[in-house]
């Protein structure tokens, strides 16, 4: 039931003028550490680490991020891509041997000033790069502007 919702949707992406960046999980296994893990429970980390990938969904366009959580309620977590107010890559050395990284998005949104991509299973730099354009034409389009950083008042 929770996977024919998910497929709902995100087959409603992507709007018009909207292209799809990035789709997908999580890496299962992204880091070095997550592997001596399931190696050392004989693959029960493994098997935990699946159940987390695969019920965690990105989607990341140009126009805004879901994020699906959550083994048997889903939450989710739409983020439209201009308040985004500045993006962190994180490429730690035990994932960069396993070929994933992290974006942390911080954001003018309330409920998630700090959003964690976590162990995304490809190039983050390329990502980013990708990114940057459609954030700052988000911005322009809806007249957002530095001066108005409403987490300079927390």
């Amino acid at each position: 039931m929770a996977q024919s919702a998910l497929i709902v949707i995100m087959t409603k992406v992507p709007l018009p003028d909207e292209r799809i960046l990035f789709k997908g999980h999580p890496a299962v296994i992204g880091s070095v550490t997550r592997l001596l893990i399931s190696i050392f429970t004989l693959g029960i980390g493994a098997i935990w680490f699946w159940l987390k990938s695969v019920n965690t969904q990105y989607l990341i366009t140009s126009q805004r991020i879901v994020i699906e959580t959550g083994i048997f309620s889903r939450e989710i977590e739409t983020l439209e891509i201009y308040q985004i107010d500045d993006i962190h890559l994180d490429k730690p050395l035990n994932q960069r041997m396993m070929g994933t990284g992290n974006i942390v998005l911080l954001t003018r949104d309330i409920s998630a000033p700090k959003i964690l991509l976590d162990r995304l299973p490809l190039d983050v730099r390329e990502l980013y790069e990708q990114m940057r354009p459609c954030i700052q034409q988000a911005r322009f389009r809806f007249h957002v502007r530095d001066e108005e950083n409403s987490r300079e008042n927390l």
